[in-house]
């Protein structure tokens, strides 16, 4: 049992959406843990804003800022 949050079936969609006729389970496997660690980056950016900002919720505008943040250094 994996103790990833994203379900895998939902990788395969993702995947399946860019127009991927097939997909290895190798391939999924790789992009639901590559989106965990995103997601967690992303996540505990976001938490530093709103605690900046002197909030405890995170809200929308402190993701997109975290991923803004996040691209602006890759």
């Amino acid at each position: 049992m994996s103790d990833l949050e994203f379900g895998l079936a939902a990788v395969y969609r993702i995947i399946k959406k860019t127009g991927a006729e097939r997909v290895g389970d190798d391939a999924a496997e790789e992009l639901r843990t590559v989106l965990e660690e995103f997601g967690i980056k992303i996540a505990e950016q976001a938490l530093v804003y709103a605690k900046h900002a002197g909030r405890k919720t995170v809200k929308s505008s402190d993701i997109r800022l975290a991923v803004d943040e996040i691209n602006k250094k890759n």
